[in-house]
Order: C-alpha cells, then structure tokens, then sequence
C-alpha cells in the first residue's frame, strides 16, 4: 500500500478520536448545577461544530488530497485508458466488450435485412390478395355461365324429350267379353288368340298354375308327372298364386296313366270350359302335356282347346298350329336330375362307329328286307303312288355297313321293340343299352315318322335327347319333322337336318365335316341338352320363356346365389393407376380413384330383343369371357346356370365384351361407366390358375374374379390364393359334400 492511502487512513482514525473522547466528556454529568449548565452549552457547542463544520473540514481535505499527491498519487481522479488494460482481467473484459459490439452491430444489419424482407412480402401479399379477388370474380363468371347453359340444355331436353314413366297396368275384368274369334281354329296365333292387354312389360310375367285336383282328370295323371310337375312350380320364379293378375295360366293336362280312361273329347272339352278362368274360350292358357314313354295318347287331337296354347311332344300337321303350339321335349329324368359325372367327354372327336340307328317299324314295308338295291328316287317319284323314302332309307344304309368304308352299326330288328306310332320308328332295348351304342357314336340317326302328317312324335324326341345326353351329334332324316322348341332354337348349329331324298348323300355328307365343326356342333348339342331338357324345372322353364319370349316380355333378373369368397388382404384397388388420363372418346373409361363405382341399373331390358339373344346365347366361347357388371338377362330360359363339363361360358346378354366407352355402347349407350367381371373356368389346373389371376392384378375396370370350378374335387388345402386387390368368388360346379 502506498504512502498516500496510509496518511489518508490516520487522519480519519485521529477524527474519529475525537469525536469519541467528545462524546465521552458529554457523558459525563457534575454535581453542581454550573457545571451542568456549562456542559450543556458546551455541548451544545460541539455538536454544532461537529454537525457543521466537520463536515466541511472532511469534504476539503478529501477533495485537496489529490492535488497535494500529485498526478501520479490519484485515487479518485480518472487514470489514463491504457493504465485501466494493463490488467488481465480487465483486457478480458475489454475483448468481451468489443465482441459485443460487433455482434450488435451485425443483429442490427440483419434487422434491417429483415424489416425489407417483410415489407417486399408484404408487397407480393397484397398482390396475391387482388389476384385471388380477381380469380373469385372469374369462377363466379364461369359458374353462372355453366349455370345457364344447363338451364338451356335442360329446356331444349324437355322440348325434345318429354318426360316418360312407366306405364300403368291396366288389367282386364276377371269376366271380360274375349278377343274377336279367329276365322277358324287352325288360323289361330298370338296377335289373334293371346290377350297382350293381360301381360304388359312391366307385369313380371306373374303364371298362375292350376291345381291337379281341381279338375275331373286330373286324379289319372301320372303320379311322377304330378310330382315333377309341382316341384318345377314350385322352384319357378315366375308362378304367382294371385289368378286375378296372372298373364299365363298353366294347366297340366298329362300324361295320363294306361290303365286309367280317357275322357271322350265332348266330355274334355266341357271339362276345360269348367275351369275357373278359362273364361269361354281359354285365352292365356297354357295346356302342357308332358310324355315318359314314346307311346304318347294324343288325346288332345280331336278336342277343341280354344285359344288355348298346346305344349307337347306328339303333333298331327291338322293339330299343330304354327307359332302358336309348342314343341316340347320328352320327359325322361322325372324325378331324377342326370348325373352329369357319368356324361362322356367332348373328346375325341371321332369315336368307334361313324354313324348308327337301331329301331323297328310296326308296319312291314313294301321292300325293307329285300336283297335287290331299290328303284332310284326318279323312278320311285314317277310312279302312281307317293315314293316310300323309308325302304330306300334301309337299302342306303345297309349298303354302307356292307362297303366296310367305315364302320358304322345299323340295325332295323330288335328283340323287345318298345311301342310306338304307325309309321314311326320304335326304339329297340332298355335306355342303358342305347346309351352305351350311342357313346361309341359319332353321329346318331333320327329318322322321322314315315307318315308325313306326323310332324312331331316322341319317339324322335327321346331319340333326339338320347343322343344330345351322350355327345352324339344328331342326324335327322325328314326336314318336314318339327324339333322341340324350333322357332327359337337355331338346330342347324347342333343337328344335322337332312331330307330323305339326299340319303344317298348321307354317308358323303358325314364324311366331310372336318374335327372343328363337328366338336363345335357337340359343345352345342350339349349345352341345348344341358339348359333346356335335362331336368323337368329346365322343361317347364323353357316352355315358360318360349311364351315370354315370343311375346317380348323381358325377363326376371337373375337371384343372387351364394358362392364361396376368398378372403385376401386388401389391395391396390382397380382402376386407380394415376398414369391412365382422360383421352376423351378415345379412353377406355374414367380413371376411379374411389372404390369401385356401382353399376347401375340394366336400363336396356324393355328394348331388349330375341335377334340380340341369338347372338349373346351362340357366340363361340374364349379362354375367359367379360360380363358387364349388371343383371343378367337370358331368354331361354330366364333361370339359366352357369355350364360345366367342357361347353364352355355364353355371355347372357350385355355386348362383346371391352371396357368403359366399349360397355357403354354395348348397354344401348344410357350408361356413362361400367366395369366388367372376369369369369374363369378351370380343372385340375391349380398353377395354371394361380399365375393366371396373378396377371390380374391391377388391372383397370375389374370389379371382381368368378373362378367356376369344373372339377369334383375341391381345391386343395394348402392352395394359396393370389391377393390380386379385388373379390375373388369361386363357384362349383359339381357338388362337394361328399
């Protein structure tokens, strides 16, 4: 410590003496009261001395300590700035000071910075504001000028267009007067014998169906024709019990037993007109005559039905009334449905006999055993009396079987022949037995009634189904011979119809078709036996749609059967590639990037015509077939199943197939999107499949995959179904509860 800092410490220790001894001196009291008194003033004295002048003193002597020191001696002066940094800690404090600086410095250029920053913001902002003002003023524009060309479109659409419903059905009084009679029984048709007024298009067909034991002969049916009979009605979709709203009235009029009598016509006739709505004449009724056996009483023949429809196998030329009677097949399997797990393969084509006939006529003819070759055709025609095409039929085919050319089997005795019609060919054995010949038959011969008033017989109709059942194809000799349902069945595509005066052509005739058309008229035989014959609810079915057909009633949808769904994770869903853009008429549809869209309703059923049904039911089928994504609608019949055992898939309606615009076209064009289902058949072939449905994935449009199982055999436990994003439904075929 300096010698300046120690003199300044004594003199303020000396005052500080002082003052103490001061105070002391005041403490101290007298006895007398002089000396009280002289203390007191005294002290009075130097408390105001110290009070006052002390401070003073003090104040001069600080302030003049410097200046006697010198300027080297300062204590409380200012020191010069480069003394006050010689120090460590206060360099330190200098740099900390002058980083400061410096930082304040660049945080205040920085705010600058960012004041013009927000104020160009703020600029572009404002900008920003007046553009999207003026983009709302131009989409409100736009939204009124949309607005008004849609009012326009609407007013020219309700000029052009008027709005339609569907109509109200209006039905006939129960005891209405009747049509205007036709001029004669045998002129009777639809537009003349059918009342239309009782099934407009929107009616649904309602049937009615008549009791069996409400009328006389019905107590003689045959007991398995009643029971096939009820059990067809009972499962048809179209049967109705109210007979006030009925279109079509079903009345089941045999087969009657052997042993049971037959009514005479009068008494059948009064019985008809009995019936609670016949209503005199029997207008929209149906009489349906169902055969077993290729001896059929064709005792509607001399009885008066009316405007009755007949539906049966026999048919006399002064009976049959053209497109108004039906055609129907046989009865055979009554009770019983085929089993289809005994039904041949499609394959070979070729089989052990090119051709074969085995049937015995009743009558004896002129020269059927004779051993001289027949007179030609030529000759036969220029004689007196009408040629007999049935003894030049079994001089022909003897001839074949005798060259040896190819192997054919042709029999013209039987043992045991079953009984039939004059002039018609009866069936020789017990079915087993002509199914196996049929089996190892390439083409099956059907030879017509040699009478030609005899349009339609049983006996051809059981030969005819025989034959479809067992994948012979068909060979009628006589083109004046009517087959089941021929107005609306195209036979050529199945059969083969031959005159009989081109016999001696048969056998060159047989010989040229080549292995593609003859596998393709199997497939058809097949799928004709299988939709239309094979079962009695197939029959009554066919009979029902033939009418509705011919009436342009369109057809019931389709009900909802339950399938087995694959479950699978869920995936990319269809149509939702972003890739895709709109193309206009050019794109194949609208790109979904929802879930798939809804289809909507088959608007085109009431427009929906038989030319169109042709060529959905006969289109050769493909390795996999599109359906558009909406209720089907088949014609023949309307309860129609999927097919198995190698006939392949028909589309039932709805276009050829595409996708987007393609669907809409094929809808009749009221259809603005539509997706499509992929229908698959397959056997045995689990790989095949796999990989198959793999290729699936993502594809645009799909809306689900129909896998139809054609095999008895489930599929196997350990398969693992592809996740393709969509339903996967698998139906089977052949039953699995074994």
């Amino acid at each position: 410590m300096s010698t300046s800092e120690l003199s300044h410490d004594h003199h303020a220790l000396l005052a500080s003496s002082i003052v103490g001894q001061s105070l002391c001196i005041l403490g101290v009291g007298g006895q007398t009261w002089v000396l009280r008194r002289v203390r007191l003033t005294w002290l009075s004295f130097m408390l105001f001395f110290i009070l006052v002048f002390f401070p003073l003193i003090a104040h001069y002597y600080l302030t003049t300590i410097d200046e006697a020191g010198g300027p080297d001696k300062r204590i409380f002066g200012p020191r010069p700035g480069g003394e006050l940094c010689e120090a460590k800690h206060v360099q330190d404090l200098c740099r900390i000071r002058e980083s400061v600086s410096e930082e304040l410095l660049q945080l205040e250029a920085k705010r600058q910075e960012l004041n013009g920053e927000i104020a160009r913001l703020n600029l572009r902002i404002e900008a920003c504001k007046r553009s999207i003002d003026s983009a709302k003023q131009d989409l409100l524009q736009l939204k009124n000028v949309i607005s008004q060309t849609e009012h326009s479109y609407k007013e020219l659409m309700a000029q052009n267009q008027p709005k339609l419903s569907l109509p109200v059905r209006l039905l006939p009084d129960k005891e209405d007067p009747g049509l205007p009679p036709p001029k004669s029984a045998r002129s009777c048709r639809l537009r003349s014998c059918f009342d239309y007024a009782r099934c407009p298009l929107t009616s649904g067909f309602p049937v009615y169906v008549y009791d069996t034991s409400s009328y006389p002969w019905g107590n003689y049916l045959d007991p398995l024709v009643k029971q096939a009979f009820a059990a067809s009605v009972k499962s048809n979709i179209y049967v109705n019990d109210n007979p006030s709203i009925a279109c079509l009235y079903l009345v089941l009029v045999g087969e009657i037993l052997e042993s049971s009598p037959l009514p005479s016509p009068s008494e059948l006739e009064q019985q008809l007109k009995a019936l609670p709505y016949w209503r005199s004449d029997g207008h929209n009724h149906v009489l349906v005559h169902f055969s077993r056996k290729s001896m059929v009483q064709n005792f509607l023949y001399n009885v008066s039905t009316g405007r009755a429809v007949v539906a049966q196998s026999t048919f006399l030329e002064q009976q049959y009334r053209e497109g108004f009677d039906l055609v129907v097949s046989p009865l055979v399997h009554a009770l019983s449905e085929p089993n289809f797990l005994e039904v041949p393969p499609q394959v070979p084509v070729k089989r052990k006999y090119l051709f074969t006939f085995q049937g015995e006529r009743v009558e004896s003819l002129r020269s059927s055993l004779q051993e001289a070759p027949p007179q030609s055709f030529e000759e036969e025609l220029e004689g007196d009396s009408p040629a007999d095409y049935d003894d030049r039929i079994i001089g022909t085919l003897k001839a074949v079987q005798d060259s040896h050319l190819d192997q054919v089997l042709v029999e013209f005795t039987c043992k045991n022949p079953k009984p039939s019609l004059l002039t018609e060919w009866a069936l020789c054995g017990e079915r087993e037995e002509r199914l196996e010949v049929l089996k190892a038959s390439t083409f099956a011969l059907v030879i017509a009634p040699g009478d030609g008033q005899l349009v339609a017989s049983a006996g051809c109709g059981m030969r005819l189904f025989e034959a479809l059942e067992v994948g012979a194809i068909p060979v009628v000799l006589g083109d004046h011979s009517k087959l089941p349902y021929h107005q609306l069945i195209r036979w050529t595509e199945a059969a083969i119809i031959v005159p009989k005066p081109r016999v001696t052509e048969l056998h060159f005739l047989l010989r040229s078709l080549s292995d593609n058309d003859m596998l393709a008229m199997r497939r058809q035989g097949r799928f004709l036996w299988e939709t239309y014959f094979s079962t009695s609810e197939n029959v009554l079915s066919t009979i029902l749609a033939s009418i509705r057909t011919s009436i342009q009633v369109p057809a019931a949808p389709i009900k909802d059967e339950p399938a087995h769904e694959i479950p699978h994770k869920a995936g990319k869903l269809a149509g939702t590639d972003a890739n895709l853009a709109d193309n206009g008429d050019l794109d194949l549809g609208p790109v979904e990037t929802e879930p798939p869209y809804a289809s909507p309703c088959f608007l085109r059923n009431f427009t929906y015509t038989a030319a169109d049904t042709y060529r959905a039911w006969n289109r050769a089928p493909g390795p996999f077939h599109l359906f558009p994504h909406t209720p089907l609608d088949p014609v023949l019949p309307s309860e129609a199943k999927f097919l198995g055992s190698g006939t392949g898939f028909r589309p039932i309606g709805g276009g050829s197939g595409g996708s987007g615009k393609e669907f809409q076209a094929a809808l009749g064009g009221n259809v603005p999107r539509e997706q499509f289902t992929v229908v698959m058949l397959t056997y045995e072939r689990e790989e095949v499949l796999m990989n198959s449905l793999e290729r699936l994935n993502g594809l645009p449009y799909l809306n689900k995959v129909v896998v139809v199982w054609n095999s008895p055999k489930p599929p196997s436990d350990d398969l693992l179904w592809p996740d393709i994003g969509l339903p996967i439904v698998v139906r089977f075929i052949f039953s699995l509860k074994n």
